[in-house]
């Protein structure tokens, strides 16, 4: 396969899974939590995205056909899962339950910290429709060749590592806002995720013929 396919197909992916717009997010998803439990949910997250984004590679939309979802229905179930997501950010509900259960006996405990290495992180914020619907339309591009195939699967594995870097780079960023400054993050992402679950179920109602595109 031709280093131009790969090139196009990096910056498409960059941009639609944006390793640099989920580092914030991170951060706020994550706010508070101790070094190892983040790196342990930022390592999850990325490898589980990684395999999801390459199972639809390999199988496509067979696997959706096979439980007989449609794309658009994909994307509205996404969209609807990311828009409680983001009411959670806005009113803050992770951090008032974090600071109910940092008064028990041991408040750095792993399960005292919800894990969101499945979802919302590995999808659908890195592995989401979007992502999805790439890679479908990739491995569609190199029409079964197997190394057309590997590409868009090595591509794919390079943005997702750009992903963990960034998360593995959360303690960084926290400390660089500081508490203000990452509650003032936190609202104006959820804001942000809010807004991007309806784009997300409009485009949803838009493939599926109900809205206009």
């Amino acid at each position: 396969m031709d280093i131009a396919f790969a090139i196009s197909a990096f910056v498409t992916l960059f941009v639609i899974i944006d390793p640099i717009g989920l580092a914030p997010l991170f951060v706020a998803m994550t706010a508070g939590m101790p070094a190892r439990v983040r790196r342990a949910i930022a390592v999850r997250a990325t490898v589980i995205a990684a395999l999801l984004l390459t199972v639809f590679t390999l199988l496509g939309e067979a696997v959706l056909a096979f439980v007989g979802i449609s794309m658009p229905a994909f994307q509205i179930a996404g969209g609807i899962l990311l828009f409680l997501t983001a009411l959670d950010m806005l009113f803050e509900r992770r951090t008032k339950r974090r600071e109910d259960q940092a008064g028990g006996e041991h408040p750095e405990a792993d399960e005292d910290h919800p894990d969101i290495s499945v979802f919302p992180l590995a999808t659908p914020l890195i592995g989401g429709p979007g992502a999805i619907a790439t890679m479908i339309l990739l491995a569609g591009q190199v029409e079964g060749d197997i190394l057309g195939t590997l590409t868009v699967i090595l591509v794919m594995v390079v943005v997702v590592s750009l992903v963990l870097i960034m998360f593995l780079s959360a303690g960084m960023i926290e400390r660089a806002l500081g508490k203000t400054g990452v509650n003032v993050v936190t609202r104006l992402l959820g804001m942000l995720l809010a807004a991007l679950s309806v784009q997300f179920v409009l485009d949803g109602l838009a493939g599926s013929g109900v809205l206009p595109l």
